[in-house]
Parts: C-alpha cells; structure tokens; sequence
C-alpha cells in the first residue's frame, strides 16, 4: 500500500475511533468513579499494612483512572447534556453521582499518605463543593421529580449519597490539623459530616430494609449495590475512627468522644451483621436462580465495601487499641484485592471487545459501561 493510501485510510480510522470515545462518554455510567474509591481504599489499606510495592501499583491505576474518567464526564458535559440531565434527575441514578465525591476523596487521602498533602487538599475543596450541589440536588430529585409508589425506587446505591458524606470527614481529619487558624471551624465541619451522615443512614436503611424485606425481590434487583449497604456503615465506622484518632483541640468536640466511640463500633458491628446476609443474596441469585455473573460497572460497588470494610476494621482497631481486629483487616483486604482482580479483568475485557469492534468498519458496540 502507498504511503498516499495509508493516508486516505487514516480519517475513517481517527473518524471510528472518535465515534466509540463519543459513544463511552454519551453512555457513561453516572457512578464511573466507583472504580476510583474500589481501587483507591484497597491501595490506601494496603499502604497502611505496609505493602508499599502493592499499594503503589493500585494507586497509579486509581490516579489514571481518575482524570480520565474526569475528562469523560467533561465530554459529557459538553457535548451530551440531555443524557445527563436526565440522569441527573432520574431518582434511581442521581446518587451515583456522589461516586465522584467519595472517589476525589480517597485519591486524596493516597496523596497525603505519600505527601502531597497540597493536592489532597485540592481534591478535598472540590469533592466538598460537589458534595454541597449533589446533597441539595438530589433531595429536590426526590421530592419533585419521584413517581414510584411506596418504596420501590429505594435500592442500595441511594447510599453512596452516605458514603460521599462520611468521605470528606476522613479526608479532612488527614488535612485539618495543617489548615492553621481554620483548623478549628473545619473540625467542627468534619463533625457536622459525620452526624450528617449518620442521620441519612438512618433514614434510608429503613427505606431499604422496608423495601426488601416486604416487597418481592426479583433476581434483577439483587445487584452488587447492595453491598453500598454495609459499605456505608463501614465508611461511618471509618470516619468515626478518624475523628477519635485526631485531636481537634476544640473543647467541645473532644467532650464529645465517648458518644463517638460508642456509635463507631456500634456502625461496625452493623457492618459486620451485614456481609453474611449479602453473601446470601449472591448465592440465592447466581447459585438457585442461576443468573450468570458478567461484568457490570456497579460490580466496583461491591468491591468497594470490601475494601472499606477492611480499613474501617484496622482504624477501629488503632482507635480501640484492639489488636485482633488487625487480623480482620488483614484477612479482608486479601479478599477485596481477589474480588477487584476479577472485576478488573471483566472490565478489561468487557471494554477490549467494544474497542475491537470500534476498530472495525462494520463492527457494533454494546451501550458503554463506563
């Protein structure tokens, strides 16, 4: 082939390749940054259990991850608004979006593990300023723009809206102590998260539970969201930890410790009460309903709760002085690192078969998974 026919064959090629990155952005999932907080906790988990090597091999796929995924969301902003906006108010997927906050806020917390307490910062301010649009503008979704009878549009990934809030509570007991003269006001900030998180815990696990202890599951609704569930009482755990093991220096808040001694291991405990239940739920689905398992990207949502399960049970631990809870930590990041190997591998998959056919002039490509 001439060099001049190479180059007539090029565009086509630049042209398919365009359309499939258009069509991923158009199609993208609204909790895309799961893959971040999935890849994220179990690196940060790792980094504290002193498997640097591990560690710092999952960061570096969390922080590619991350700003390629940011830079889908922006193609999406520009280019595919009324895909978006109708995610954004759909009640069943605006929560999602609170991937992105808990997702900026582990990556942080892996920054500042490595010291660059600059850009944990960074991320800190920006996953609180989408906090505060996504927390407003969600409960409006849910107000106005709900047409669900009772409480079927309830389902585990509301939670992530929980997990987003404890988030920045644990970002920002790593970051406070350095912030000087707002350090105190930011304390009582980080508090203020964790109750609020608590508080939204208690409502939606009531929703939940009503909803699926009361009304008929079908195999469809048993979904990896599920597991947000204990994974948003072991990010409450979590923070809770957090907050105990930094001094704030507000009189106040210190008085206020014992209650959150007792209300973190309460939430871990409920965490716990949990995984069997879940594990339940998989087997009844993929074991007596016989549903395959396949790649989906809320199978990030599972392994994130593992992962945090892990770390949530190794600060408890640090924070109770209890050790054998160190063994738990130990056990389960073993677990959530396997899990987040095979969901790995079926995204890679998954997305190396709609870019092969992307490559092909005749080729068709299932909606993207984000």
């Amino acid at each position: 082939m001439s060099p001049n026919a190479e180059h007539i064959a090029a565009p086509p090629l630049a042209r398919r390749l365009a359309e499939w990155l258009n069509g991923e952005a158009a199609a993208l999932f609204p909790g895309c940054f799961a893959l971040v907080m999935a890849t994220g906790i179990i690196s940060n988990t790792l980094w504290l259990e002193d498997h640097r090597r591990l560690s710092g091999a999952l960061f570096a796929v969390a922080a590619t991850a991350y700003p390629a995924l940011a830079a889908l969301s922006l193609w999406r902003v520009l280019r595919h608004r009324q895909r978006l906006w109708a995610d954004l108010t759909n009640p069943r997927l605006v929560f999602a979006f609170f991937t992105l906050v808990a997702g900026s806020d582990v990556l942080g917390v892996g920054l500042d593990l490595r010291g660059y307490g600059a850009a944990a910062t960074a991320l800190w301010a920006l996953a609180l300023a989408a906090w505060v649009v996504l927390i407003y503008l969600s409960f409006a979704v849910l107000t106005f723009l709900n047409t669900a009878h009772d409480a079927n549009v309830v389902h585990g990934g509301w939670l992530i809206a929980i997990v987003g809030t404890q988030s920045l509570a644990i970002l920002g007991a790593r970051i406070i102590p350095a912030q000087g003269d707002l350090a105190p006001a930011l304390f009582v900030l980080i508090h203020m998260l964790w109750g609020v998180g608590l508080a939204l815990y208690g409502i939606f696990i009531t929703l939940f539970c009503y909803r699926i202890f009361f009304f008929e599951i079908r195999p469809e609704d048993a979904t990896p969201l599920l597991w947000v569930v204990m994974g948003a009482a072991a990010i409450s755990t979590n923070a809770g930890s957090m907050l105990l093991l930094t001094r704030s220096g507000v009189p106040f808040l210190q008085s206020m410790r014992p209650f959150i001694d007792g209300v973190t291991l309460i939430m871990w405990i409920w965490a716990t009460w949990w995984i069997p239940l879940l594990v339940l739920f998989g087997i009844w689905k993929h074991g007596v309903r016989r549903v395959p398992i396949t790649y989906t990207p809320m199978m990030w949502s599972l392994v994130f709760p593992l992962g945090m399960y892990a770390l949530a049970s190794l600060r408890l631990g640090l924070a109770a002085e209890f050790a054998p809870l160190r063994l738990v930590a130990e056990t389960m990041v073993w677990v959530a690192l396997a899990v987040w190997l095979a969901t790995a591998a079926g995204l890679v998959l998954t997305v190396g078969r709609r870019f092969a056919a992307a490559l092909r002039p005749s080729g068709q490509r299932s909606p993207a998974l984000g």
